[in-house]
């Protein structure tokens, strides 16, 4: 089983980088492997299903130029193949004094990103983008959106498979052997051989680059993101998406309203550690997992720096009052009663040793492999927009 490329997750970033290679290099033989028995099972399954404008992220980081360029690539496709997506918009909202320096920097920083349509909007003027909204001042965002990553995915699945891309599921990568000529790939029933692998293993990415000897300075440290979906009679109370002005030291966007592609409207997430790499429930503990982040020295740092925050977000996760109450800053209206619990999700997110949560893509190359060590949101956005620097990537190593 001898391949050109072994791409390693089947999730939309494996996926993308499968559709950009074969379309820009139909010639090559390539394999896609993924554990589980479906594709895109976990963080693109368990997506918010938003796509992101590009506002927050830093000019000239991999997230701002990823997203800007993946965003116009995504409605592409979508318009291409028949796939529905809204443009609705969304708000970020100041509730605090002290929030309205940083919505500030966030609009100007929308600028720098070339997002020229957005627009500052009073308190005055809020109650034309959301009737039901109290806050100081925001931010609306025209060019936010949102769409089912899954069907994206799955399209993605069935066009790389016409046009070659041989998708193997239920394949487990337990080990990997790297030599001058080729990397081995070794999984539950099937050793797959090529002369190039792509690691897009998400909440593993780091196991996997451990197995074919990368000793990165980074490691996944699985936070969980729990949802709560409005009963529909309170659903009138959102409009599209509405978003609090985000913490500029910690790498999530906090608690929010998110209008969902098939209608509904989603409340949250926290970010709360998980016990386990793929813990969607509180009570799911995997002690391998857990003592590897106890042990990474870098997680020993964030847990010191952000305990506060650690602490209030475990609050929430464990009292559904809490959780309320962070909604209520933006719409009054909402009661306890009114949240009905649903799936939640899992972030893979990186940490350095010195206690960094890496608020960046990290790419690296190696002469056999590239590893995607880094890659949550904006990831499904941005993902052909990424699939396509992996394709230039690997061009350039395989000629």
């Amino acid at each position: 089983m001898k391949y050109d490329i072994v791409i390693i997750g089947g999730g939309i970033v494996g996926l993308a980088s499968a559709y950009n290679l074969i379309t820009d290099h139909p010639h090559l033989k390539i394999a896609l492997l993924e554990k589980e028995k479906e594709l895109s099972a976990h963080q693109t399954g368990h997506n918010s299903g938003v796509i992101h404008s590009g506002i927050y992220y830093k000019p000239g980081s991999l997230k701002a130029v990823n997203c800007r360029k993946g965003y116009d690539m995504l409605l592409a496709f979508c318009d291409a193949n028949n796939i529905k997506y809204d443009l609705c918009g969304k708000v970020i909202v100041a509730t605090e004094e002290h929030e309205l320096s940083q919505l500030d920097s966030i609009y100007q920083r929308g600028l720098e990103n070339g997002l020229v349509n957005i627009k500052m909007v009073e308190k005055e003027d809020l109650h034309k983008y959301e009737p039901n909204i109290r806050g100081l001042r925001a931010v609306h965002v025209p060019y936010t959106g949102i769409i089912n990553y899954t069907e994206v995915s799955m399209k993605l699945a069935e066009l790389i498979s016409k046009a070659g891309v041989e998708v193997y599921t239920s394949q487990k990568v337990n080990d990997i052997n790297v030599n001058d000529n080729e990397a081995e790939i070794i999984t539950d029933n099937k050793v797959f051989h090529s002369n190039l692998f792509l690691n897009c293993a998400g909440l593993f990415s780091d196991k996997v680059a451990s197995m074919a000897g990368e000793e990165s300075d980074t490691r996944i440290i699985p936070f969980r993101g729990e949802y709560f979906m409005l009963k529909p009679e309170k659903r009138h109370l959102v409009n599209n998406l509405i978003y609090p002005v985000p913490d500029p030291n910690f790498p999530f966007l906090g608690v929010h309203f998110t209008r969902t592609i098939e209608g509904g409207i989603e409340a949250g997430p926290n970010a709360v550690f998980a016990f386990k790499r793929e813990g969607y429930n509180k009570s799911d503990v995997n002690l391998s997992d857990m003592i590897e982040s106890f042990m990474w020295s870098g997680f020993r740092k964030v847990a010191v720096k952000y305990w506060k925050t650690g602490i209030g977000e475990f609050y929430r996760s464990f009292s559904k009052t809490a959780f309320t109450n962070a909604l209520r800053k933006f719409i009054p209206q909402i009661e306890e009663d009114d949240l009905i619990p649903a799936e939640a999700g899992v972030r893979a997110q990186a940490c350095d040793r010195k206690g960094g949560l890496l608020d960046d893509f990290k790419i690296i190359e190696k002469q056999r492999a590239v590893h995607i060590l880094n890659a949550p949101s904006p990831a499904a956005t941005s993902s052909l927009s990424i699939g396509k620097t992996i394709s230039e990537i690997v061009f350039k190593h395989l000629g």
